[in-house]
């Protein structure tokens, strides 16, 4: 009988490291894949990161027929389109995520949740045409002339709203990426609202609290973290978007402080122009757009870690 116990956690431990050995091996495997990405970026980029150097990314100038080739203007076109979509989705997100947790009838909250997870199901060039072909025409023949009509010669923000009524441009590129992104922030958000231990908000009813104080001071503390998670989820759904922001973007190779005006973002430029990188050093420029793309999205990470690590300090190690 002792043997038998012997054999079995003998054979018990060997499946404990061949899971551990398991684990070790994926968890490195993720981080060498991501190295190597990087390092071959890096390689293919070689050519425009000799030729242009720093100045790369400070140069606006984007000219394929002269071989002048400069990032700042898809770097901004890809920050300010996915800082509207930001805008407009983190808040809404939380809103609906909240409603559905703590205010809406369970089954109106399964139907509603069903219903964002299949917007998020949906691919991004369904979301391409559709901004093209039915959003866009919408914007410039209701929403954008309103815009320039009524915040046009307002000081400070009416440069913003100056411009034709296109219909594509900056501001309907973040229009589409605010509705892409909506559906992870909102279903992430809602799940992390729904791990609230159910004790701890009906000892504040209890006491007295309203449904606003217990989502103020305890769902929303409570789930912070994973709030933080969901809108950086969908930040990097948005910074890497390419077809959507392909359609309604204006692939136009220009900073202009008006969003009616077209633009380009990193990945609209790439989705345009790789194929037609015939010279070396036009492929060589695109695979360093790449390269800053994937440096932005690390640096943001890393940066939401850090201020993760700030709120969880702030608000208790509870969180």
């Amino acid at each position: 009988m002792q043997v038998e116990q012997v054999k079995k956690l003998t054979r018990q431990m060997k499946i404990e490291k061949v899971f551990h050995g398991l684990t070790i091996l994926c968890s490195s495997l993720v981080l060498v894949i991501m190295l190597l990405m990087f390092f071959q970026l890096i390689y293919n980029s070689r050519l425009s990161i000799q030729e242009f150097g720093i100045n790369f990314i400070f140069s606006s100038t984007w000219n394929p027929a002269t071989h002048e080739y400069g990032a700042l203007a898809s770097i901004y076109g890809t920050v300010i389109s996915t800082l509207i979509a930001l805008i407009i989705a983190v808040p809404m997100g939380i809103i609906i995520a909240l409603f559905l947790v703590e205010i809406s009838h369970p089954f109106l909250s399964k139907v509603v949740g069903n219903a964002i997870e299949l917007l998020a199901a949906i691919p991004s060039i369904i979301y391409g045409m559709w901004g093209l072909f039915v959003f866009s025409p919408f914007l410039a023949d209701y929403i954008q002339p309103f815009l320039i009509d009524h915040l046009g010669d307002k000081p400070l923000i009416g440069r913003l709203f100056q411009g034709a009524p296109m219909g594509i441009g900056m501001l309907s590129a973040g229009l589409i990426l605010a509705l892409m992104i909506l559906p992870f922030i909102t279903a992430v958000t809602r799940d992390v609202f729904r791990m609230v231990p159910s004790v701890i908000k009906e000892s504040s009813y209890g006491m007295g609290s309203t449904t606003w104080e217990v989502t103020r001071k305890i769902t929303i503390p409570y789930g912070i973290k994973g709030v933080v998670g969901a809108c950086f989820i969908g930040l990097g759904r948005a910074l890497g978007e390419t077809m959507a922001v392909t359609f309604v973007i204006g692939n136009s190779n220009i900073i202009s402080p008006s969003l009616m005006d077209p633009a380009a973002s990193i990945a609209s430029t790439l989705a345009n122009e790789f194929g037609e990188a015939s010279e070396p050093i036009y492929l060589h420029s695109l695979m360093q757009l790449g390269l800053i793309l994937l440096i932005m999205t690390f640096i943001i990470q890393l940066l939401a870690q850090l201020w993760v690590g700030r709120i969880k300090k702030s608000m208790g190690a509870g969180l």
